[in-house]
């Protein structure tokens, strides 16, 4: 039998992203499997309650708690999150940053977008002779 190239599953200890809803953008963890459909999350770090939530509406990351307990309690996975430095990890990962980078991007007022255009033009130019020089 041959692995499979597929690392990312469905399972308690296991990192999401929630793309919908009032706390969309933050991260939670799988504390229980319902069904086939729906997962019930807990996110004690990022201010998600508990709460049953379709699999449609999450995005699994690469990150997983090691040895969470099914139907583990918040102060549980508290204790984990923090033992294993879960928040930290998402943080310094590249899907973060570009998120964090494109909020940033779209939190922008007019003035600052067009701060942003001149910059680019600057560097642009600065680049632009440094290779005509050479």
């Amino acid at each position: 039998m041959t692995d499979s190239t597929f690392k990312r599953f469905v399972e308690v200890g296991r990192v999401v992203l929630l793309k919908s809803g009032p706390f969309a953008g933050k991260i939670a963890v799988i504390a229980e499997i319902i069904d086939h459909n729906r997962a019930i999350i807990d996110g004690p770090t990022t201010g998600v309650p508990r709460q049953s939530f379709p699999y449609r509406h999450l995005t699994l990351t690469p990150i997983a708690l090691t040895k969470l307990p099914r139907g583990a309690g918040s102060g549980v996975i508290l204790k984990q999150l923090d033992k294993e430095g879960t928040v930290a990890k998402w943080e310094s990962s590249t899907w973060a940053k570009k998120r964090a980078a494109m909020e940033k991007r779209r939190s922008l007022n007019d003035f600052e977008r067009f701060s942003v255009m001149v910059a680019k033009k600057q560097r642009r130019d600065v680049v632009r002779k440094s290779l005509a020089k050479a």
